[in-house]
């Protein structure tokens, strides 16, 4: 039970780590000067978000009120996933378990960048896409590896009745 919850918290924190590793390359290497990869099917490029994602908030708030709802926004993410890892270390599957410690290392590293800048740092463009990070690519594959699992079927959970073989061969 807790060897679990070490391994996810090793993954939370490697995850953090890594986010803020490569914040800091985009910082300084690529703040003026873009670098084009893949015949520009993925740019790095260093950018400052003040909203949220796709920019939603930009128009409907100020810049202050953007911080502190979307600061406090991401430490209930932060805090309500510690607590679901928490509270389900012994029923939770590794799916779900990883899928929440993914949710929780992205949302911590955004909100270590948000509360400590008053920003956070996007560096990778692919076409037609906004600007993201390390942090909303593990926030993206959380919900979708969560997604995943709650379509897998539960123990306990009802099925769809099979077809009886026995029958089907006379």
């Amino acid at each position: 039970m807790y060897l679990r919850l070490a391994v996810l918290l090793v993954l939370c924190v490697s995850l953090v780590g890594c986010d803020h590793a490569t914040k800091q390359l985009a910082l300084l290497q690529f703040r003026g000067a873009p670098l084009s990869l893949w015949s520009g099917s993925l740019t790095l490029t260093y950018t400052e978000n003040r909203d949220m994602a796709f920019g939603l908030l930009g128009a409907l708030l100020s810049a202050d009120a953007r911080l502190w709802i979307l600061g406090s926004a991401k430490a209930v993410a932060v805090v309500g996933g510690a607590l679901f890892l928490w509270l389900r270390r012994r029923e939770g599957t590794w799916l779900q378990m990883g899928a929440a410690s993914l949710v929780v290392a992205g949302a911590a590293g955004n909100l270590i960048d948000r509360v400590m800048r008053g920003y956070v740092i996007d560096f990778l463009r692919v076409p037609y896409w906004p600007v993201f990070n390390v942090a909303d690519m593990a926030i993206c594959l959380g919900g979708a590896l969560w997604v995943i699992s709650g379509l897998r079927t539960s123990p306990g959970a009802p099925t769809l009745p099979l077809p009886d073989k026995s029958k089907a061969a006379t």
